[in-house]
Formats: C-alpha cells, structure tokens, sequence
C-alpha cells in the first residue's frame, strides 16, 4: 500500500514536470531526488502499491520527464545521466509484473522512447572493434536500466511485446550487448587491481553490469520470440545483426589469455564464463535459425564473403574460422567441478553445430550457388569459399576422420551443394583440384557413417555431369563403394545414405560401358566376390522402402541399357577383351531375379511412367539375350509380391479382350478411384494400353515431355509385346505367348488404327502386329 509521503512525491513529479523549464538545474535536482526515493520504494513487492501509485498520469509524467531530460539528443547530456537513471530505475519498477501499469506506460510513449535511448548509443557501434564498446560507468548503468524497463514492460505481456518487435527492438538491445560485452572480453581485462582503490572498485562494478546487461538483453529476445513455445512467425532480427554476432564467436578462436588479476576468485571467473557460454549458445542457434528461415540472411552471408566491406571481415568468414579454429579455451579447467566441465563443453558442441548447419543452409541456397563459387580469381577454381572446403577434406581425408568429423561433414555437404552446376563439378574432379582421390580414400567401413553420407552425397553429385563418370569410375569410386559396406545389412538403419550410395551408382552406369561392367562382374581383385550390383539388388529386396526398392532397380536399368546400346569403339580398351566382358556381364543380367526386379519396377510405378518406361525398355533389350524372351514374360505374367504396390486393393488380371474386359480402378460408393495395385506387371501393360487415366506425379521432364510420356510409354509397350510375341523369341511356351497375344490384340488394332496425336503408339502397334503375323 502506497503511503501519503509516496503519494505526494507522484503529485510533486507532475508538478515539476509542469514548472519545467523554469528554474531547470534545480527542478531537475529535485526531480532526480523524487524519482529516486520512489524507484528505492518499489524495489520490495508490493502489488498495491503499485497499483496506487500507478494511477492518474504517473506514466505520461515519466514519459514527459523522459523526453524533457534528453531534450532531442540520442544520448543524454552529462548533466542529466543521473536524472535519466533515475526515471528509468522509476518506470522498470512500477511496471514489474503489473499488467495494468505496463499499459498505462505503453499508452504514454515511455517504452518506445527508451528503445530511442538505446538506439542512439547503438549507433556509435563499430561492429569491427575487437574491444567491448567504451562507455563511462554511469553509461553502463543508464543502458542496463533502460534494458530492464523493456524486459520489466514486455515479460509476458503481449501489447508491449508486439510494439517493441515492431520498433526491431531486439536488433538494437543485442547490438548494445554484444558490443558492451564480447564474449570471453572479461579474460583481457589488464587492470592491475588496487586493494581499496575507487578505480578497482569501479572497474569490477563496471564488468559486473556488461554481464548482467547481456543476460537481460537475451532474456528480453527469449520473451519476445514465444518463450519455450518459440514463434517462428515473430521476425525480430535481420541481416544486419550478422556481423555483430560473428563478432562474438571470436572468443573461442586461440589464442586464449590467462585469467587477469581482477577476478582473482573462482566464483566471479565461473560467472563470467558461465554467461559466455550462454551467450554463444543464443548466438549461435540465432545464426542457425535466421539461415534456415530468412533468405536475406543467407543471400548477405554469401555477397558478404565474396565481396566485404573495406577494412572488415566478412560474418561468414568469420564462422568458418570458428568452425575450424575454435576450441575449449584452456582458462574453462581452472574453476568449477568436472560435470560443471562437461556442461561446457556440451554447450559448445552444440554451438559448433549449429554454425555448421547455419554454413550449410548459406551453401544449399539455389541464389549463392554462382556467388560462392568464385572464379573471379586466376588459379584459384571456385574462390575462397571452395578453396576451404577442398582444403578441409584433403587436410582430414588422410587422417582419423572422426577427429575432425565436423570440418569434412561441413565441406562435404556444402561442395554437393555447389556441385550442381555442371562447370562446378567437372572442375572439383579435374586439376587442379583433383578431389577424387581424398574422397575415394574416404569409402571405407571405418568412416564415420555421417562423414560417408557427405562423402557419397557429394560424388553423387558429381557423378551427374557425364564428363567425370569416366574420370570417377577409373579412379576406383565403384570398387571402394562396393568395399564399404554401405549397402550391406549392418547399413540399413542409414537409409539416406543407402539412398546415395545407389543414386551413385546409377548415375555412373548412365551411358558409361566400363562403370556398368565393374558394377555387374565380380571385383578380379577380390576372391569369391559379388558383384556389386547383386548388393544392390539385394538392398531393394530387404528394404521396406519403395524409393530403395525403384532406385536400386533403375541401377539394372542403367546398366542393361549401357550395355546393350554403347558403342564399345568409343572406350580405350581392347575391343576383344571389352566384347568379352560385355557378353559376359550380359550373361549374368539375363537373370531371373533381375528380370523380376524390373517388373517389380513397372508393377509399383502406376503414378510414375517415366519409371515404367525404363522397366519396359530395360526388359525389352533383356529379352534379346539367351533365353531372355522366356525370362521377360514370365516376369510379367508371374504375381508381383505384395510389396510392390502400395494399397491395400488388388486388382484382378486383365482378361483377354475378346472377352470384353476393360481394366478400370475400383471406385468407393462416392465414385472415387481406390488406390490399387496390379497382380502382375503385364496388367500394368495392359492398362497404359487401355489408356486407364492415371494419377501421375509431377515429372522432372519440361511440361511437353512430361505430357507426351504415356505415349512413349505405350509405343514402347507395343515393341516389347511384340518382339515376345515374335516367333522364335520364346520357345516351348506357346500357349503363355498366346495367351499375351489373344490379351492385347485388340487394343494393338485399335491403336493401330489411331491415325490421331498418338501416331507414334500407332505406328509402335501395328510393328507389334506386324512381327506376330510373321512365320
């Protein structure tokens, strides 16, 4: 309950406000004085009080009290430090935890003019000085105070939230901080204390109020964002912030100094570290969140790093540095217990982490693919950026890789990333760069399973562009993939890697004879050996995931079609020794299990032609083998197992057309389609001849391809049934050819006799006709 005395020192507060400006000096003696005595009242808890005090105009009398004692200036004149001090200690005590009394200062104006307060000492930052910001005591105080009247306004109250994120008060608060306290700043202290000396005295106090003024300005930030139920939607922070928190991972860079003699006690030292680890905790998942979620912070990381300002170095530069150089500082084991210790550290890992993935968020961002990599720079291919990446690979390639694990992760990811660009990727395999061999090295069971996601991530990005599929392939990639173990059992918790491991392979064995043969024959090296492709093949099997089970199988496509179409006189190989080896691997591919695998293929690709598409010509060119117009139809005709499909509907077999069946999907009682799934691979067949309307997935082709699809799909269906249904290629089975026959005849007519859009489906059927009729 607020006392008479109390209540007269508010009416004397208006008072003075209304005598200003007459007899100034003195008023504002007497207005220090009052604004004092009532701040001093308040510090005890006293809702009531508050509350009394709190009523009729105190709070547009400290707003105008505010304004008259800065008088305009950004930063009070020295005269009125002491006054201002005052009027904010009063305003950050009336409002604490009094809803009602955080409205009333907010209606005044009082929070939004302490953010100019704020801003005007904000703006004498020089984000490049290593040194924490010099500000006089009495400063430190006023910006400490004027921190706590924000936190005291906002801390769980809404309206004042919502107007100070809109003033980018964070902005201003944690520039202030950073700047006033530098992390691990307190450590180069080089006062020599004096016992008893005012200037010791207040230069400790001095530090005392950077650390707690950090620690304000972060809970400040913490409330503003949601709390623990952080926000995502609330954007309190822009790019400008960057280079003010980049500053502030420099303390964990070496070389670190001896505790100074002011802080001779283990208590004061493990509070200040204490804070530094917090601080760079916040900073860090700060630069984290703002490359995930902000474009415009990871479009000026990467122009910033290319082009810095003069004199200053870039905020991404100065992460990388972190990430590299950064490490426990030694003064960390002098104080505190060993789990105090471990705490630490943990939290300092963390940091690193999240640096690593804010770098790696600035990397993957389509519009710094062409401003990271750098070519602006003669012998130097990529730039800066790239030139530490490649560094940080071959530095630890060579070594325990679990030691740096971090560094060739970041590099790995981040070069995949850049590697999109073909001249990109061409130039990391060729000279100078010439990174095959470290990344080969590091396809081993040992590695790291995230370092060998990186690692197979990254080649497979290189492996896209078809002029380093030679250069990869002969520098011993697939060999070293097969030895990794990568896509045995013990791997298949890692699917994301089991995934680029095949995509890998693929794209070696796209268009390429001598990678296609080293996937599909025995390793000559390695007794009793498998081929790789067996491993592969084995994966798609086991896996319960569908995207496994196709890409392994379009690595047989890959092969089949490499195998069976590539001209052998364009490889440096003997053309004997090279033919030898193809009929061979052949041999081996007219398989029973490939032969299913690709009909596997087309059975579960129902929203996916361009996958049907490869089954069927992948399976058209394998039925020209030995014994291969046999092993295809039994493909087709053989149940698919379950697996394959994704529904829980079966379809029923295609009956033969004569019989007037017409495959169609089932439909609920709504007249919906039922998601179902064919018996076997020839019912696909069947219905992209029908022309069964599908609901296919969008197609990475340009819309033209993508819409012409089906159509090659079904002109490539009619060559496959008809070279089946030609006589010779299957023998001893007459009744099943028949019976394909008899299944598709009709719809070959009718297609035959399409002269519409669909003539090349035409032209494909009447072949197919064509071939049967011959004896």
């Amino acid at each position: 309950m607020a006392t008479p005395e109390e209540l007269e020192r508010v009416s004397m507060l208006g008072q003075l406000l209304a005598d200003l400006p007459l007899n100034a000096d003195d008023q504002w003696n007497v207005i220090e004085h009052t604004a004092k005595t009532l701040a001093d009242d308040l510090r005890r808890d006293d809702v009531d009080k508050q509350t009394m005090i709190g009523q009729g105009l105190i709070a547009q009398t400290l707003h105008g009290l505010l304004q008259g004692a800065l008088a305009g200036a950004p930063i009070p004149h020295q005269r009125y430090k002491s006054v201002v001090y005052e009027i904010l200690r009063l305003g950050a005590n009336i409002c604490r935890d009094h809803d009602v009394n955080r409205g009333s200062l907010l209606e005044a104006g009082f929070p939004q003019t302490v953010v100019s307060l704020l801003e005007g000492y904000a703006e004498t930052i020089d984000p490049n000085d290593p040194e924490p910001m010099r500000l006089p005591l009495d400063d430190l105080r006023l910006v400490r105070t004027a921190i706590a009247v924000l936190l005291n306004c906002s801390l769980e109250y809404e309206p004042v939230r919502t107007r100070l994120i809109s003033l980018e008060a964070a902005m201003v608060i944690l520039k202030l901080s950073i700047a006033i306290y530098p992390p691990g700043s307190w450590a180069r202290e080089t006062h020599v204390p004096v016992e008893g000396s005012k200037e010791t005295a207040e230069v400790v106090e001095a530090w005392d109020i950077r650390r707690s003024l950090t620690s304000w300005a972060w809970l400040c930030v913490f409330d503003w964002e949601g709390g623990d139920e952080h926000d995502k939607s609330r954007q309190l922070l822009t790019a400008d912030i960057l280079p003010h928190f980049s500053r502030a991972l420099q303390a964990f860079v070496p070389p670190y100094p001896s505790p100074p003699q002011l802080f001779s006690s283990p208590e004061s030292r493990k509070a200040f570290v204490q804070v530094d680890v917090e601080v760079l905790e916040q900073v860090s998942g700060q630069l984290e969140r703002l490359a995930l979620d902000v474009e415009e912070v990871r479009i000026e990381l990467g122009r910033g790093f290319v082009s810095p300002q003069a004199g200053s170095e870039s905020a991404l530069s100065r992460m990388l540095t972190f990430i590299e150089y950064a490490d426990y500082p030694t003064y960390w084991t002098t104080d505190g217990t060993t789990e105090e210790l471990e705490g630490k550290k943990k939290g300092f890992d963390r940091s690193k982490a999240a640096v690593v993935k804010a770098v790696v968020e600035v990397a993957g961002d389509d519009k710094n693919t062409d401003v990271l990599w750098d070519n602006s720079k003669e012998g130097k291919p990529g730039g800066d950026f790239v030139e530490t990446m490649v560094r940080w690979i071959r530095s630890h390639s060579d070594q325990d890789a679990s030691r740096r694990d971090d560094l060739l992760i970041c590099a790995l990811v981040n070069l995949g990333n850049l590697c999109r660009r073909d001249s990109h990727s061409i130039a990391i395999v060729n000279p100078p760069v010439s990174l095959t061999p470290h990344l080969v090295s590091l396809l081993k069971p040992t590695t790291d399973m995230k370092v060998l996601h990186g690692v197979l991530g990254l080649l497979k990005h290189l492996a896209t562009s078809p002029a380093n599929r030679s250069p990869l392939g002969q520098a011993g990639v697939l060999t070293q993939l097969a030895s990794s173990e990568v896509i045995h059992p013990r791997a298949d918790t890692v699917e994301l890697s089991q995934m680029s491991a095949i995509g890998l392979a693929k794209h070696l064995c796209n268009g390429n004879i001598d990678n296609a043969l080293t996937v599909c024959l025995p390793d000559p090296s390695v007794p009793d050996s498998r081929p790789l492709l067996d491993h592969i093949l084995d994966l798609g099997r086991r896996s319960d995931s569908t995207a496994i089970k196709s890409e392994s199988t379009r690595v047989a496509v890959n092969i089949i079609k490499s195998l069976w179409t590539t001209d052998i006189s364009s490889t440096t190989e003997d053309p004997a020794s090279l033919q030898q080896k193809r009929d061979a691997a052949r041999k081996a591919l007219v398989s029973t299990s490939c032969a299913s695998a690709l009909a596997q293929l087309i059975g579960r690709s129902r929203k996916y032609p361009m996958l049907v598409n490869e089954g069927v010509v992948a399976l058209t060119l394998l039925s020209t083998g030995e014994n291969g117009g046999a092993i295809a139809l039994d493909a087709l005709l053989n149940p698919l197992p379950t697996e394959a499909g994704s529904g829980p509907h079966r379809q029923p077999s295609l009956p033969p057309i004569s019989a007037g069946g017409i495959l169609s999907e089932p439909m609920n009682v709504d007249g919906s389609p039922i998601s179902s799934t064919p018996r076997r691979a020839f019912d696909m067949l069947t219905s992209f001849l029908h022309n069964v309307p599908f609901n296919f997935q969008p197609s990475a082709r340009s819309a033209p391809q993508a819409a012409s699809l089906p159509l090659e799909v079904r002109a490539n269906i009619c060559s496959l049934l008809g070279h089946l249904g030609r006589k010779g290629v299957v023998v001893n089975r007459e009744r099943d050819v028949e019976m394909l026959k008899e299944s598709t005849r009709g719809l070959l007519e009718r297609l035959a006799g399409d002269g519409g859009p669909e003539s090349r489906s035409a032209v494909a059927a009447k072949r197919a006709l064509d071939a049967w009729a011959k004896v």
